[in-house]
């Protein structure tokens, strides 16, 4: 396995001991525009700050005197077990965050035994991180055209992925105002202001971005379609995403009849469509409101959980993301019904900062937190786990 090196990541990473330390980390290694679109949600970042709010509002009520010695945090979910219960979210342009920043995520992930979702929006071809590392799921933004449909499944199949994830909350491209404000777009536009962001950011200049441009060229999204998509200084980019609001249940049933793995809804936030997503067929949902970048004003993840998961969790395995920062986290979502949870931001942040070093360490601070954490709550397995041991205030 090839793993791409980062020169002085270790040093930038040595005294992270959070997740939210990579985001502190983040935010001076990156350029303003490029942090901010890590970091914003949609609008007013209602959906955004909801997403942490409602982690807060839950309150533990641990059982004392238990034998915890022999707790386990491994999880099973499909028929994979994996050393933690929680995965890697699937995050576009993460190259551009990162040096072959899709790479770094998947080998830092198999090499901590948790899975991670490659995004459709990445600038890296999915046959690569497919050969690095074969057990990653790929997570895809398909238009209403069933021959585009098709084509890029059997894409995704002929590269050996086992798991597809179709993301349904992305209709049309939402109003990120925080990304204009802070000088991102897509295509990317040369100006005065991204040159300068580059000189007062020289490591990531250097490590990522011009590193990038000599050994592999303009960027490209390469996997929108079966075949390459445009570069990320074309002007359309935006075009190249279009027709996403065709998307529709009777393209799902095609979907399901078409792809032979196993096939994961990410972005369900009501019942009603967790019931029809059963219905059609469909393994898995990840409960979602895409990390508070949509539409703004969509309630958390966590908030909508433990309906979903009363309504179809016997029929379907139910996970949930967003706002995910500790092991509290995972637990308390854990308790609320789901059986598997995704992280996002954070390990994007250390892949950045810290590149594949970044990302392992950033796993294993959440896996020892979890682990701590059960310890305290006084649970051996995730099976104990009830809304029995939450409190909402």
């Amino acid at each position: 396995m090839k793993i791409p090196n980062q020169a002085g990541a270790s040093r930038r990473i040595r005294n992270a001991l959070s997740l939210d330390d990579f985001e502190t980390l983040a935010r001076r290694h990156l350029p303003v525009p490029l942090f901010a679109y890590i970091v914003g949600g949609s609008e007013t970042n209602q959906s955004l700050t909801d997403n942490r709010r409602a982690f807060g509002e839950y309150y533990f009520r641990p059982h004392v005197l238990r034998d915890v010695s022999s707790r386990s945090s491994r999880k099973k979910i499909f028929d994979t077990e994996y050393d933690a219960p929680f995965g890697i979210a699937p995050m576009g342009i993460s190259a551009l965050m990162a040096y072959r920043g899709d790479i770094v995520l998947a080998a830092a992930a198999t090499q901590s035994n948790i899975p991670m979702i490659m995004s459709g929006s990445s600038l890296i071809r999915l046959e690569e991180v497919a050969e690095v590392a074969p057990g990653s799921w790929f997570q895809a933004y398909l238009p209403g055209e069933p021959d585009r449909i098709d084509a890029l499944i059997d894409r995704v199949a002929a590269a050996g992925f086992k798991t597809l994830v179709l993301t349904v909350d992305v209709a049309i491209l939402p109003s990120r105002e925080n990304n204009i404000r802070a000088g991102f777009s897509t295509p990317l536009r040369p100006s005065l202001r991204l040159a300068w962001q580059g000189i007062s950011h020289p490591a990531w200049s250097i490590g990522t971005f011009g590193r990038t441009i000599m050994s592999h060229g303009i960027p490209h999204f390469e996997n929108s379609y079966a075949t390459r998509g445009v570069p990320i200084i074309a002007r359309s980019v935006t075009r190249d995403f279009g027709k996403r609001d065709h998307l529709n249940w009777e393209h799902l049933k095609q979907i399901r009849s078409r792809w032979k793995g196993r096939l994961v809804v990410k972005g369900i936030m009501r019942e009603d469509d967790a019931a029809a997503a059963a219905l059609a067929g469909v393994d898995g949902i990840i409960v979602s409101n895409h990390g508070g970048r949509q539409l703004d004003g969509t309630l958390s993840p966590l908030r909508a959980l433990p309906r979903i998961a009363e309504a179809v969790g016997d029929r379907m395995t139910v996970m949930v993301d967003g706002g995910i920062r500790r092991g509290t986290d995972v637990l308390k979502a854990l308790a609320l019904g789901a059986e598997f949870v995704f992280v996002g931001r954070p390990f994007l942040y250390a892949a950045a900062v810290g590149g594949y070093a970044g990302v392992v360490k950033a796993a294993s601070i959440l896996g020892e937190q979890v682990r701590r954490d059960m310890a305290l709550l006084g649970i051996t397995g995730f099976d104990e786990l009830s809304p029995d041991f939450l409190e909402h205030i």
